[in-house]
């Protein structure tokens, strides 16, 4: 096999036989406690809300007391879309076409996460990266009908774009990317900063005579601009959308998440549960997504203080930002970080600077809490994840 093949195919396969053996774990330890694998997969928490939307569009709202309103409306439509899509395609159902859109889109996000992985560091640090993604120990909702494969598909391929100059590839997939969840602004404010950063410094050696002129550089200069008018079109256009179905274009997407119990209050709401963790305990779900949480603050300055690209570290920054910052569902924060990747770039630097011995205790020791704590999430625990 050829070695430019060779790295991806052994990424992707270390990928698949991680998530397989997840799926495998999952399986089993529903088949023991007599709970339907098929349901637990495709339709548990959030992914009954994108079924019901590819089946039945939006429109379903649960009240729960005059300050908890919780509307479909909260849930971007391209996953549903999707799904519906597929649905009217093959003759599957909506759980089990929500259930191949995420392995799909978990694969492709592989192969983005060790193409970005193998331009900055290598193969070696690539093939670790895709793997210590597919370790994380919420990392079993990547075979689970949600949407953050989806997310993590179109983020690492619209910042590849980025990272290779294909301006208007990133700006169209950060477009997607935005209609795919509420946090996939985040892709287009990397394309929007890295585009700003660029034009900056290209009009400055224009300007110095340090670079040519004319209508190759023009169009340059157009591509960047294009791409980044292009990135934020698809999450503003459905927040615009919500907001005039609500009878309040500006707010009322907002509203409809604070119905939701979902705020951005710069992490008043999560200090308040902090708190109430630290002072009275609580189930196991919400220790670890404490951990989860700090680790990533941590992973953060690592990642700084490692130099990475702008894209990158905008990208990881607002994903960051909006799961501390943000309020309600603490237990649903490390699922939120899933798609912030670039934070495990400074592990697989640390592991590919390791003694293999080293690493692949390290990797042993992250496949079994991955496994064991993957399928007691969607087992055992009963919280939404």
């Amino acid at each position: 096999m050829p070695a430019t093949v060779a790295g991806p195919a052994v990424a992707l396969g270390l990928f698949a036989a991680a998530r397989l053996t997840g799926l495998a774990c999952v399986a089993l330890a529903a088949h023991l406690t007599h709970q339907d694998t098929g349901r637990l997969l495709g339709q548990s928490w959030d992914s009954r809300w994108y079924t019901g939307i590819a089946a039945h569009g939006y429109g379903h709202t649960l009240r729960f007391g005059p300050d908890v309103v919780q509307s479909d409306l909260a849930f971007f439509p391209l996953y549903p879309g999707l799904v519906r899509a597929v649905a009217a395609v093959l003759p599957v159902g909506h759980a089990t076409a929500g259930l191949l859109l995420s392995w799909l889109a978990a694969g492709a996000a592989a192969c983005g996460l060790y193409a970005i992985g193998e331009r900055l560091h290598g193969r070696r640090a690539a093939t670790y990266l895709v793997l210590l993604w597919a370790l994380l120990p919420h990392s079993v909702v990547l075979s689970l009908a949600y949407t953050e494969p989806l997310l993590t598909a179109f983020a690492a391929w619209s910042l590849y774009a980025v990272l290779t100059g294909r301006w208007l590839w990133a700006g169209a997939l950060a477009a997607l990317a935005g209609l795919a969840r509420p946090n996939g602004f985040a892709v287009a404010a990397a394309v929007c900063a890295t585009a700003a950063y660029e034009l900056v410094v290209r009009i400055v050696r224009i300007a110095r005579f340090e670079e040519g002129r004319g209508r190759k550089v023009a169009h340059s200069l157009w591509t960047v601009t294009a791409g980044a008018a292009l990135a934020p079109l698809g999450w503003a256009s459905y927040v615009l959308y919500v907001g005039i179905r609500e009878g309040d274009p500006l707010h009322g997407y907002f509203a409809v998440q604070r119905g939701w119990g979902s705020r951005f209050d710069f992490g008043a709401g999560s200090l308040v549960f902090v708190k109430h963790l630290l002072r009275d305990g609580d189930k196991l779900v919400f220790p670890i997504a404490l951990v989860v949480v700090a680790v990533s603050l941590l992973l953060f300055a690592l990642l700084l203080a490692g130099r990475a690209p702008l894209p990158l570290v905008a990208y990881t920054a607002v994903l960051v930002l909006v799961t501390v910052g943000g309020s309600g569902f603490f237990e649903s924060k490390p699922r939120f970080l899933l798609p912030a990747f670039p934070l495990l770039i400074p592990p697989a630097l640390a592991m590919t600077r390791a003694r293999s011995r080293s690493a692949h205790l390290v990797v042993c020791a992250l496949a079994g809490l991955s496994l064991a704590y993957g399928t007691y999430l969607v087992t055992t625990a009963h919280m939404p994840l």
